[in-house]
């Protein structure tokens, strides 16, 4: 998740901390998230109340500061459609966290902004920028490694490694495409829409289409264990309160929105993952994950 400072505004001390802080949060929701998998939860069980927290929070706080709920015809497409792709992006991401190793799966969905391109191309006839054609191989380089693609690191083999994280790199793709989707749509079709308006409506949404997902599976999968209601009650507190911080904090700090400095959140997913987990992954793992993370920052600071 990116986007920009207005033009020639530096960051401020207080701003770089809440960022900093948000991206935390949200790497410490995924490694939540997998104590909770580990525990009984499934992945609809733990969107639906993930986002039914946060859109509820959301509403709240819309009420409390008298917003005005606006929308064009065009809103009124492009919102649901929005909501629905985001909700597709939440169970696929979990999916991925739920098979792969935390930082893994988030690296994976760190290609977001190669399949932004290819989306704004492919609707909307836009052209990628230099940096983003430069970046695309620079963030599937650091990505292969970091994927050990060829099973080196792991002495599996290349089709043993497949074995093993296919399903999971396959969920953390999809994810990045349909996150890359929801932003071009977002940038094109809603951007004019408040914020906090935008991400109630597509956290309602996300918490919708979780929910005909767990009716399809024939009803929640609750936490079979102490441990696994804590990781529920943990990801669904610490992803609320990240994004009620994105939309009520930032603003005041000068920030619209977010900023590529969040892109760290893998290399906070890498440490808790290894803390909290024990998940450890090899020093050229390690590498490619810098590369992925470094040049996804790159792409959010340039000047546009």
């Amino acid at each position: 998740m990116s986007a920009t400072l207005p033009a020639g505004k530096a960051i401020s001390g207080a701003a770089f901390a809440t960022l900093l802080l948000i991206a935390l949060m949200m790497g410490a929701n995924h490694v939540a998230a997998r104590i909770a998998f580990n525990h009984g939860v499934d992945v609809a069980t733990a969107v639906v109340f993930r986002s039914t927290v946060t859109a509820g929070v959301l509403g709240v706080i819309l009420a409390a500061q008298g917003v005005r709920l606006a929308f064009t015809s065009r809103h009124r497409f492009a919102l649901p459609a929005i909501g629905l792709l985001i909700g597709v992006q939440s169970l696929c991401l979990y999916s991925a966290v739920a098979r792969l190793p935390v930082a893994l799966a988030l690296l994976a969905f760190n290609t977001y902004p190669i399949w932004t391109a290819l989306w704004a191309r492919l609707v909307y006839r836009q052209r990628p920028e230099r940096a983003m054609l430069l970046a695309m191989p620079v963030i599937l380089f650091g990505l292969a490694l970091a994927l050990d693609v060829l099973g080196a690191a792991s002495g599996l083999g290349a089709a043993g490694q497949w074995a093993s994280i296919g399903a999971g790199v396959g969920f953390a793709l999809a994810a990045a495409g349909t996150f890359g989707l929801a932003l071009v749509i977002t940038q094109h079709e809603a951007a004019d829409v408040d914020g906090r308006v935008r991400t109630a409506t597509t956290m309602s949404m996300a918490a919708l289409v979780a929910l005909a997902s767990i009716v399809a599976q024939g009803g929640l999968h609750l936490p079979n264990a102490a441990a696994g209601w804590g990781g529920l009650a943990a990801l669904t507190f610490l992803y609320g309160t990240a994004f009620t911080i994105m939309f009520t904090v930032l603003p005041r700090l000068g920030v619209v929105g977010n900023s590529a400095i969040m892109n760290v959140e893998p290399v906070f997913a890498l440490v808790l993952a290894w803390l909290v987990l024990g998940q450890a992954i090899a020093p050229v793992q390690v590498m490619g994950a810098l590369i992925v993370v470094g040049a996804v920052m790159m792409l959010g600071m340039r000047k546009r």
